[in-house]
């Protein structure tokens, strides 16, 4: 029998412990849940989409947008220079495509469209220039990451192609989006994330 003395040193350390293994429990099944990049490649492949018809591919279009949407800053980008979901995007109808894009855009794309094409026009010219610069580096830094991994890094198609490059430059980045293919809004999704970032930071405005 526990004197009164140690008795309630003893049931306070048991509450600690259990609410220690309550936690560590509630961490193991959030870290269980977290959507990461692997996740989506596998449920990509775990799925043969070109089967799907009616509500059930609808499901699986939106299960993937939301779990895409679910991502943090980094895995988004891994995701989009990846392209983890692009093998299920090359089954879709235009409509499919044209809603997955709207789906998957972040939140207040379109302001930024707004005030990128408010800014002088060698400003522009520059934030397109960085952002393409940066998502170029961290492209390098995947393909270098899947090296040590112990497998060999794939040569990842460019960002975006010259093509885009240049019609981008010639038009303005917000009269082509609008008048662009799904397929040419999803090659361009990445650039525009990093140049919402970009102009979030104020980075397009230090040394003005």
């Amino acid at each position: 029998m526990l004197s009164r003395r140690w008795r309630p040193v003893v049931l306070s350390g048991l509450v600690v412990v259990g609410l220690w293994a309550v936690a560590l429990t509630g961490y193991s099944i959030a870290k269980s849940r977290r959507v990461t990049v692997e996740g989506i490649r596998a449920y990509v492949l775990s799925v043969d989409f070109g089967r799907l018809a009616g509500t059930e591919r609808a499901n699986a279009i939106r299960k993937l947008a939301g779990m895409l949407n679910a991502l943090s800053l980094e895995e988004r980008q891994k995701a989009q220079l990846e392209h983890v979901s692009w093998d299920w995007f090359a089954q879709m109808t235009e409509d499919e495509k044209g809603g997955f894009v709207e789906a998957t855009m972040p939140t207040g794309f379109k302001q930024m469209l707004t005030s990128f094409e408010q800014m002088p026009e060698d400003k522009r010219r520059k934030t397109i220039d960085d952002a393409l610069k940066r998502l170029r580096q961290s492209q390098a830094r995947l393909q270098a990451a899947e090296g040590e991994d112990g497998q060999p890094g794939t040569n990842q198609p460019p960002v975006i192609s010259e093509e885009l490059q240049a019609k981008i430059r010639t038009i303005g980045l917000k009269a082509f989006y609008g008048q662009s293919s799904a397929q040419t809004k999803a090659e361009l999704a990445p650039v525009l994330e990093e140049l919402q970032r970009a102009m979030e930071r104020g980075r397009p405005f230090r040394g003005q």
